[in-house]
């Protein structure tokens, strides 16, 4: 017999073309592909075996229950297909909590990260009464300081992280 899953509410978020909802079995296609495909999960610490992969998803999913936000599979509104994800990350032992997004390659040049992690950073203003919405990235992600810089990000500390790289953390404006 086979248990059921627990049941938790994370609540759902609607943008124009978007629906960020809870990560879901489902998804675990999405997350294979995206996380094996070197180039595209590089800046995720990829690429990663199906096994690992299928650890992240179950990451993403416990990461709600344990801190009370996490990440959302981002799913086109129109298509029904989940494209990414989204959300609020805080992984123990890093020093911050971040907003971070991943897209698949198939869904790039859109603008999807940037309408989810615009309905992210005001989640985390106005549902979770956040003083700071923040994020890091490696110096070599020239695509993610482009989003960051679009998001009206700015920098206000530079960090060393447990991976052994050191970041620019930015700021980012409520929206």
């Amino acid at each position: 017999m086979t248990p059921s899953p627990i049941q938790f509410k994370v609540p759902e978020i609607e943008t124009e073309r978007l629906l960020l909802r809870t990560p879901q079995a489902e998804d675990y296609a999405v997350y294979r592909d995206f996380f094996a495909d070197a180039e595209a999960s590089h800046f995720y610490g990829g690429p990663f075996s199906a096994e690992q992969t299928w650890r992240l998803l179950a990451t993403d999913i416990g990461h709600w229950l344990l801190r009370g936000y996490g990440r959302w599979a981002v799913v086109e509104k129109d298509s029904g297909r989940m494209i990414g994800g989204c959300g609020l990350w805080w992984p123990e032992g890093y020093p911050r909590r971040e907003l971070t997004w991943w897209i698949a390659p198939s869904a790039r040049r859109n603008g999807y990260a940037l309408e989810a992690s615009r309905a992210v950073i005001r989640f985390g203003y106005r549902t979770l009464g956040l003083d700071l919405v923040e994020t890091h990235t490696k110096d070599t992600n020239l695509a993610a300081q482009a989003l960051i810089q679009k998001l009206g990000g700015t920098v206000f500390a530079r960090e060393a992280f447990p991976d052994g790289h050191t970041r620019n953390v930015y700021a980012l404006p409520d929206l």
